[in-house]
């Protein structure tokens, strides 16, 4: 097949790699010409993607992938469109398509006859149908479901390790009708390759669904469940805490159940997906008051953070040097939506400390770009490891001047190298 993905972001270009490692011919378009040049050249434009180098290099030297910033064209070309473009929500929740509709309108005039458009990104209920159907009708002069099939088919991996996600989890797929669905789940099925799951209650594949808003409404179900689940894990650890009982240590308990799933507490929420689909779920059912309370549950963790750590070291943090270890929302990701390090560094700020920011993916110009204070070496009586990066798996009191207590927001660091004099290693939920 000729294959169009819209968007080369960190989804967008290990997808568009994967069909074209299934001998499709594929064009990826993205607003961005960096991105194209470096797609075009092999290069993959952001790091740390396992398999990405070596498969991007290999499909753009056999001619299967090529890259644009020319949507319309690539599209007029392409028998089947899949669009990887991102959607923001506002603080209020309301999300923001600004970029999704002008991708839409830029599929839509090259739209032929018989063409397959799926739709990736997640999305609130309805849209598929309500927004992005009537918008390519508009734009092609064609009719959703008669003249083009129409699905949605939410993205299911995470940056770091998308090819292993892609054959892992079920393919989801719901069409604007029947014929949509078939057609899209034949698409998947040809571009995709899947691992056995006997713990799955059918085959691993791909999985139709009975339409495109039961398709978004189980992205939204999956994601906002994680986000639940983290907050109910945040606040036993912050009673833990409370009782001066070790969380990790009952969660575990818990878990040795098969009807217990705990999540592990964290300092923040971060990332394109967590913090944002129980918004876009919320925009849907205001009504939900689990998962607004969840949701503001978790916000309040790098302000709690903080007020441990100024519970902990003697004299508090004002006026102290505290540094903040990763910028990243996770570890080895170089990626900083919703990163928890903006409320630390906010939350240190207001509660008098001078913080610093330090990461192994960031260089202090990077930083400072972000609104970030870099670390230049200056001492610091206290650290907070944000993100779970592996350099700092080894971390230890030497390598942090003048350190006197270690928070260690996602339990990374080896408790046998803070074993020293004068140092404290504290964790959430710790004894």
């Amino acid at each position: 097949m000729d294959v169009c993905v819209v968007g080369l972001g960190k989804l967008g270009l290990p997808l568009a790699v994967q069909f074209a490692l299934k001998g499709h011919r594929v064009t990826g378009a993205d607003i961005a010409p960096r991105v194209v040049r470096s797609v075009n050249q092999g290069v993959p434009p952001f790091p740390r993607e396992e398999g990405l180098d070596e498969s991007l290099k290999r499909v753009v030297a056999e001619g299967l992938l090529t890259a644009t910033t020319d949507t319309t064209i690539a599209v007029a070309g392409a028998e089947a469109v899949v669009l990887v473009v991102p959607l923001v929500t506002a603080a209020d929740g309301t999300p923001d398509f600004a970029l999704l509709d002008a991708a839409t309108d830029a599929v839509a005039a090259g739209l032929r006859r018989g063409t397959l458009v799926s739709y990736e990104t997640t999305l609130p209920v309805g849209v598929t149908r309500g927004r992005w159907a009537p918008r390519l009708a508009a734009g092609s002069g064609l009719a959703a479901g008669a003249d083009f099939a129409l699905v949605f088919s939410p993205e299911r991996v995470r940056t770091g390790r998308v090819f292993a996600d892609l054959r892992r989890y079920p393919k989801l797929v719901g069409g604007l009708d029947a014929v949509s669905t078939r057609r899209g789940a034949d698409f998947y099925r040809a571009v995709l390759d899947f691992d056995p799951r006997p713990d799955l209650p059918r085959p691993n594949g791909v999985w139709e669904l009975a339409s495109a808003e039961a398709a978004e409404f189980a992205k939204l179900a999956e994601t906002t469940y994680r986000d639940v689940n983290i907050a109910l894990a945040n606040q036993f650890a912050r009673y833990a805490d409370r009782i001066g009982v070790d969380f990790a240590a009952v969660a575990d308990a818990c878990n040795s159940q098969p009807y217990s799933h705990l999540h592990r507490p964290g300092i923040a929420v971060g990332g394109h997906c967590i913090p944002v689909y129980p918004r876009l779920y919320l925009w849907n059912d205001p009504t939900a008051t689990v998962v607004r309370a969840a949701r503001e549950a978790n916000l309040e963790m790098p302000g709690y953070a903080v007020g441990l750590l100024d519970g902990t070291l003697a004299g508090g943090v004002a006026g102290q040097g505290v540094l903040v270890l990763g910028a990243s929302y996770r570890g080895g990701v170089k990626e900083t939506a919703y990163s928890g390090v903006f409320p630390l560094v906010e939350a240190l700020a207001a509660a008098g400390a001078r913080p610093y920011v330090t990461d192994p993916l960031y260089g202090a110009d990077e930083l400072t770009a972000l609104g970030l204070p870099p670390h230049a070496g200056e001492p610091v009586a206290a650290a907070v490891l944000q993100a779970d990066h592996p350099e700092y798996r080894a971390l230890g009191p030497e390598d942090l001047q003048g350190v006197r207590v270690l928070l260690d927001g996602r339990r990374c660091t080896d408790p046998a190298r803070w074993e020293a004099p004068r140092v404290r290693r504290i964790v959430l939920g710790g004894a």
